[in-house]
């Protein structure tokens, strides 16, 4: 079946074509604009803050040390925790697997295109 299109129907179709594509972009370009307006007073605003709060007085902070563990504390803890890793690795095992699955999901999906296709023959006549 061959279907005559005539030239007027093929340039309507052109034309709502080239409408669609106008459109798209033209909210694609607003929606830039709009983000990238957001942004300027973002920056904007944030920038007069920052001025605003310019005037700060330096105040000299005292850092506390904290206290440090003693050596011997250090190696007494490390050594625990080694000790826990190395007992807990121990008494890990390997899981066992298949190396190769087994051939019966391959051979059914065989099966199964085989009889789809000897259906679809059934169905033209050719046996």
């Amino acid at each position: 079946m061959v279907v005559a299109v005539t030239m007027q129907e093929f340039l309507e179709g052109v034309y709502i074509t080239v409408l669609g594509v106008t459109v798209v972009f033209a909210v694609l370009t607003i929606l830039a604009i709009a983000m990238y307006a957001i942004g300027y007073l973002e920056r904007h605003l944030v920038e007069k803050e920052k001025a605003k709060e310019a005037p700060v007085v330096e105040e000299v902070v005292k850092i506390e040390e904290k206290p440090k563990i003693e050596p011997k504390k250090l190696a007494v803890i490390t050594a625990a925790i080694l000790a826990y890793i190395a007992e807990k690795n121990v008494q890990l095992r390997p899981v066992p697997f298949k190396r190769k699955p087994s051939d019966t999901w391959r051979l059914y999906g065989i099966q199964t295109q085989m009889e789809e296709v000897e259906d679809f023959n059934y169905e033209l006549g050719k046996w």
